[in-house]
């Protein structure tokens, strides 16, 4: 026998201690578990969306074209829908911008100010692009509009996130 002895009050609350200690990791657990799950779930998809647009009839005319993709939000997954102004540059390369207004976030559109043909055009301020999506000065946009990285994916654009342009 051992020369420390316990006492029953020792007993009892290490056994007590280590019961609730079992007990509340019981509890906390499948909350945390429910909390992390998502975050450790593994995607295998890439970072490019679909569109249902054909590079080969991409012209040098921007065209807007829509796309839609599955957006999670921790349990919740909702089907969003988003465009972007598509054409080739002069080099016949292929150039996808963003269609928001870096001034606040409005929705540009093509050659639909008469008096501005040939931009884009933002409603909401006046504000103005060229086509290449460089804001022209005088206007409220404060920066170009953004650009879309792009693959060809067995002849069909797919589009990246939107990034900034270099050099703004």
């Amino acid at each position: 026998m051992s020369k420390n002895r316990v006492s029953r009050r020792q007993f009892l609350n290490y056994t007590l201690t280590g019961v609730g200690g079992f007990m509340a990791a019981g509890m906390l657990m499948p909350m945390v578990r429910f909390a992390v799950d998502p975050v450790l779930q593994h995607k295998g998809e890439s970072d490019f969306i679909p569109t249902k647009q054909k590079i080969s009839e991409i012209t040098e005319v921007p065209t807007r074209v829509d796309y839609t993709f599955e957006q999670v939000d921790a349990w919740y997954t909702s089907e969003v829908t988003g465009s972007a102004w598509v054409y080739r540059d002069e080099n016949g390369e292929v150039v996808a911008l963003s269609p928001v207004c870096k001034h606040l976030g409005c929705v540009v559109d093509w050659n639909s100010d008469e008096s501005n043909p040939e931009h884009f055009y933002c409603p909401c301020h006046g504000g103005l692009y060229t086509k290449d999506g460089t804001n022209v000065p005088g206007t409220p946009p404060i920066a170009p509009l953004d650009v879309f990285p792009i693959q060809d994916v067995d002849g069909y654009l797919h589009l990246g996130k939107a990034e900034p342009r270099k050099g703004a």
